[in-house]
């Protein structure tokens, strides 16, 4: 190895070190993630619109500002070590989706074979893994199984409208042959990182039911797009890029600052689910 190699792998270690210690979420020298940004992503859990062929699903937060730029950053920025912190989020998720149950198996939708591979890493099974870990802790009998493949080629989702991301997925995922089936008995939850259309966690389902999995719900880290307010009082609706107006906590619910001050997702940002 010559001493350039050796200087180049230096300096890019340092670099990481750097990143790492500024939050994914602004910016701030608050990192990995600020208080303030904390308070964004700790908005939920809720529950999400309904979703041609979704089950009932929750979501930790909105797919929006400083809670997207987190996500983003553990998924596309090689920052891995953000998915306790999301899975946090992810874990309330799935305990509203099965809040009875004495036992819950997490079942992440499969990644792409290219994307996983050119990320080094699955990030819905690494969040689902930490979730369950979450879950445990909190006296929850949880656990992940992956049972699910694809069993034919799919694009990206990314840019695809919504009738293209249907067609594009539909029929293509299968159970695996050979182990890995949620036991009977207890509670099984499909999860997620985003939710934009429902075709990837409709196929999902379609896929478990066809092997004679009863899905209880979905959970997801984070809901694209408005929401109407629930009763929880949240609206899913979250400040786009830049700064970020904090809200104010009320009774423990996030109170709103003027509607003024909001924008919504535009509908461009790319983004698959």
């Amino acid at each position: 190895m010559t001493i350039l190699s050796v200087l180049t792998e230096w300096t890019a270690a340092l670099g990481d070190l750097v990143l790492e210690q500024r939050c994914a979420g602004c910016g701030s020298a608050g990192g990995p993630v600020c208080a303030v940004c904390a308070d964004v992503i700790d908005q939920g859990p809720w529950r999400c619109r309904s979703r041609r062929g979704c089950p009932p699903v929750w979501a930790a937060g909105p797919y929006a500002g400083r809670g997207r730029a987190v996500l983003l950053a553990f998924k596309n920025g090689g920052r891995r070590a953000l998915a306790g912190r999301l899975a946090d989020g992810l874990a309330a998720a799935v305990r509203a989706a099965a809040p009875t149950a004495e036992r819950i198996s997490l079942v992440p939708v499969p990644g792409r074979g290219a994307a996983t591979r050119e990320r080094g890493y699955d990030p819905v099974r690494t969040l689902g893994a930490a979730a369950a870990a979450r879950l445990r802790a909190q006296g929850v009998a949880a656990r992940m199984v992956c049972p699910l493949r694809y069993a034919r080629t799919t694009r990206d989702q990314v840019g695809l409208d919504a009738a293209a991301r249907w067609a594009n997925l539909a029929g293509a995922m299968r159970v695996r042959s050979r182990g890995g089936v949620p036991p009977a008995g207890g509670a099984t939850v499909v999860v997620d990182d985003v939710l934009t259309t429902g075709a990837t966690l409709a196929e999902a389902v379609r896929a478990l039911g066809a092997a004679g999995v009863r899905v209880a719900g979905a959970a997801v880290v984070a809901e694209r797009g408005p929401r109407e307010r629930g009763e929880d009082g949240h609206t899913g609706r979250e400040a786009a890029l830049g700064s970020f107006p904090p809200g104010r906590r009320s009774g423990g619910v996030l109170r709103e600052p003027p509607a003024s001050r909001w924008k919504t997702v535009p509908d461009n940002w790319p983004i698959s689910g």
